[in-house]
C-alpha cells in the first residue's frame, strides 16, 4: 500500500499548459486570475508552476523605473523580474527562477548568441521559425523545473502573456503559442482569455462588444479561448453572460464573471464558485492528487478571507517612500503589511507619504502638502521606510526616522531604510553632522554608507548584490526582538538587492553610541540587520524581507512592526519565551497553518491551529 502511494505521488504524465491572455486594456488583472487559477489547482493536490511573458526588449525588469512598471521583484537566484512573479510566489507558495520570466530581450539574445556560434548552420535566421521555436523550447524547459518542496516536476504550467492581444511586440509570442498548442496536443493546452466588460451609461449597462472584438482578434491569430474571464465593476447579468458565450464561441459555463472584490484574496473563491476548477480538470483530463496539506489549503484560504471581512481594529502605518504616486511600486511591502496585520486580527491602513513632501523646501513650495505629510507621519502608529535609489526624498526619510527614534514610534527600514537609519543616527546621536551616503554625496565628510567595492559602476543591469543570501546573527543578538521573532534561528536567508552598504569604518562608533548591528553577512563584514536598544521597535534590514511574505505565513520583521504599532509586541514575545502559541487574532501563531481533526471527521474550522516555526526568508531592492 505504501508503494502504491509513493507511485501515485511521483507518477506524472505530460505537463499541462494553461495560457492566460488579455484583451481590451492592459492591467486588467491577468496576473491575479493566473495566480488564483494556480491556487485552485494546488488545492487539488497538483504541482503548479508559472511563467510570465513580458514582450519588452529589456533583458529583465532590473533597469525599469517602478513609476512606470511597478515593483521589481527579486527571486532567490537573483533574477530581477516582473511583479506578477511575486503574485505567483505568494499565491502558490513556490520558489521561481529568473527563467520563469521571459522577455523579448532574453529570447533575441539567446537566438543571436546561437547564430554567432553557428548553431543554425548557415540558415537565414528569422522570427518564424527560429524566434518562435526558441520561445516554445523555453516554455517547455522551464515547465519541468521543480518549484516546491516536493522536488518533483510540476503537473501544470500557467503561462501569462503580458500586454493585450494585438500588440505589435507580442506578435511573436502569440504565434509561438499558436504553434505550441499543436506541439503539446489539444488535451494538454487550455486558454483563458481575460477581457473587460465595461459598465456605461446612466442605467449601468454592461457592454460586450469590446470582449467580442478581443476574442475575434485572438481567434484570427489562431488561438481560441476555452474560457473567457470577464472583468467588470459588478457581477455579469445572465443575458450578458449568454451573449458572450454565443458570440465568443465558448459554453456559457465557461464564461466567468470576475467582478471587483474586497481584496485579491477573494478572487480564487469567486472563480471556484463558478466551477473553474471543474472546467479545467475536465478540459485537461486532470486527476486530483490526494495531498492532505494541499487539500486543506482551500479551507485555510476561505478562513483568511472571512477573517479579513470581520476585522474591526485598525493599525495605521506611514509608508515614507520615493515612488508613492504608483502604489504598485511597493506591492510586496503592502502585501507584507496586509499579511502581518491579518495574522494579528487587524486591518492595516497605509498612509502614503512622499518623502520629499517632508523636507523644509516643501513648506515654501506647497505648505498644504508639507503639513499633510507631517500630519500623516506624526499620526501614524508605525513608520516604514522602504528601498529606493537616488538622492530625491532622502532628507525627508531621515527626518521621518528621526521622528520615530525620538518619539518611540515603531520603525522598520528596508534596504535604503537601513541606510537612512544609520545616517540619521550618525548625524543626531554620534555628532557627525555631515554624515551621508556616497550615493547622495560623493564627497561626504563622513561617508557612513558607501558603494560596495565589487559592484560595477558602469554596468547597471544585474550587477547589484542580488538574490538569496545568508544573514548570521551575532552572539550579542541573543534576546533582541528581531532574533526572537525569527525563532532564535542563528542563520536566516533573505533576498538582497543593493549597491551600497554601511561603511565598516564607522561601525564601532555607531555601536558604541547604542546602534546595534545584530545581523551580518557570512564573512562578518557587512551590516545586515540593526536594532536600537531601549526603543519599542526600531529595526532595519539591508535585505528585502517583503519578497518572501505569504498570506498564511507573514514575515517576522513586518509582524514585529504591526505588533509594536498595535501595542501587543511584548505579550507576543512573552508567549514565545514561554514556548506557548502566541494568540494572534483568531489563530495562535504567525507561521505554519495546519488543520487537525479533519482526517477523522473533525471540523475543519474548529481544527485550525498555528504551529510556530522559524521563518528564514529574504529580499532586497527598489528602483529609481
Amino acid at each position: 500500500m505504501g508503494s502504491d502511494s509513493t507511485a501515485s505521488s511521483t507518477s506524472r504524465g505530460p505537463c499541462k499548459f494553461i495560457l492566460v491572455t488579455g484583451g481590451v486594456i492592459s492591467g486588467i488583472g491577468k496576473g491575479v486570475i493566473a495566480s488564483s487559477t494556480g491556487l485552485l489547482l494546488r488545492t487539488a493536490g497538483l504541482r503548479v508552476t508559472s511563467i510570465k511573458i513580458d514582450p519588452y526588449l529589456n533583458i529583465d525588469a532590473g533597469t525599469l523605473t517602478p513609476l512606470d512598471h511597478g515593483e521589481v521583484f527579486v527571486l532567490d537566484d537573483g533574477g530581477e523580474v516582473d511583479l506578477d512573479l511575486g503574485n505567483y510566489e505568494r499565491f502558490l507558495d513556490v520558489t521561481l527562477t529568473r527563467d520563469n520570466n521571459i522577455t523579448t530581450g532574453k529570447i533575441y539574445r539567446q537566438v543571436i548568441d546561437r547564430e554567432r556560434r553557428g548553431d543554425y548552420l548557415g540558415k537565414t535566421v528569422q522570427v518564424v521559425p527560429h524566434i518562435t521555436d526558441a520561445i516554445q523550447d523555453w516554455v517547455e524547459r522551464v515547465s519541468k523545473i521543480p518549484v516546491d518542496d516536493s522536488g518533483l516536476p510540476p503537473d501544470v504550467c500557467i503561462v501569462e502573456m503580458g500586454g493585450t492581444v494585438g500588440d505589435i511586440e507580442s506578435a511573436p509570442f502569440i504565434e509561438a503559442m499558436r504553434q505550441f498548442q499543436f506541439r503539446v496536443g489539444h488535451d494538454n493546452f487550455c486558454l483563458i482569455h481575460v477581457s473587460l466588460v465595461p459598465v456605461v451609461g446612466s442605467v449601468n449597462e454592461q457592454k460586450t462588444k469590446p470582449t467580442q472584438a478581443s476574442v475575434r482578434d485572438l481567434r484570427g491569430l489562431g488561438l481560441s479561448p476555452d474560457l473567457v474571464a470577464c472583468r467588470s465593476s459588478k457581477p455579469l447579468d445572465p443575458g450578458v453572460q449568454h451573449k458572450i458565450s454565443m458570440f465568443c464561441h465558448v459554453p456559457a459555463s465557461n464564461v466567468l464573471a470576475v467582478h471587483d472584490c474586497n481584496s485579491v484574496y477573494h478572487v480564487p473563491l469567486l472563480l471556484y464558485q463558478q466551477g473553474l476548477l471543474d472546467v479545467i480538470q475536465k478540459r485537461l483530463n486532470l486527476t486530483p492528487r490526494n495531498n492532505p496539506s494541499q487539500s486543506s489549503l482551500f479551507v485555510k484560504w476561505k478562513q483568511l478571507t472571512e477573517r479579513q471581512e470581520r476585522l474591526h481594529d485598525q493599525v495605521t502605518i506611514a509608508l515614507v517612500g520615493k515612488y508613492t504616486n504608483l502604489h504598485d511600486s511597493y506591492i510586496s511591502v503592502v502585501k507584507s503589511l496586509e499579511h502581518a496585520s491579518l495574522s494579528c486580527n487587524r486591518r492595516v491602513k497605509i498612509l502614503w507619504v512622499e518623502a520629499s513632501d517632508l523636507e523644509p523646501p516643501m513648506l515654501k513650495e506647497d505648505p498644504l502638502k508639507y503639513h499633510d505629510a507631517w500630519k500623516n507621519v506624526c499620526g501614524a502608529q508605525g513608520i516604514l521606510v522602504p528601498g529606493g535609489f537616488g538622492v530625491r526624498g532622502t532628507l525627508g526619510m531621515v527626518l521621518a526616522a528621526k521622528w520615530a527614534r525620538e518619539n518611540s514610534i515603531p520603525y522598520l527600514g528596508i534596504c535604503l531604510g537601513l541606510q537612512i537609519a544609520v545616517i540619521e543616527y550618525a548625524r543626531n546621536v554620534c555628532g557627525l553632522a555631515e554624515a551621508n551616503s556616497t550615493e547622495m554625496d560623493d564627497n561626504a565628510q563622513h561617508p557612513v554608507v558607501i558603494f560596495m567595492p565589487e559592484i560595477s559602476k558602469t554596468q547597471m543591469g544585474g550587477t547589484m548584490r542580488l538574490g538569496d543570501r545568508p544573514t548570521i546573527f551575532t552572539e550579542s543578538s541573543t534576546g533582541t526582538i528581531t532574533r526572537r521573532l525569527y525563532g532564535n534561528a542563528p542563520i536566516i536567508h533573505e533576498r538582497h538587492r543593493h549597491r551600497y552598504e554601511v561603511n565598516p569604518k564607522y561601525v564601532n562608533q555607531l555601536e558604541a553610541a547604542g546602534l546595534n548591528f545584530i545581523g551580518k553577512d557570512e564573512n562578518g563584514e557587512r551590516m545586515i540587520i540593526l536594532e536600537l536598544k531601549d526603543h519599542p521597535y526600531f529595526v532595519a534590514t539591508q535585505f528585502h524581507p517583503e519578497y518572501k511574505t505569504r498570506p498564511l505565513r507573514p514575515v517576522p520583521v513586518f509582524l514585529g512592526l504591526i505588533l509594536a504599532a498595535s501595542g501587543t509586541l511584548d505579550s507576543h514575545l512573552e508567549s514565545l519565551a514561554k514556548e506557548e502559541k502566541p494568540a494572534l487574532g483568531r489563530y495562535s501563531s504567525q507561521y505554519n497553518l495546519e488543520l487537525t481533526g479533519t482526517e477523522n471527521g473533525g471540523s475543519a474550522v474548529s481544527g485550525v491551529r498555528m504551529v510556530i516555526g522559524a521563518h528564514a526568508n529574504g529580499a532586497n531592492g527598489e528602483k529609481k
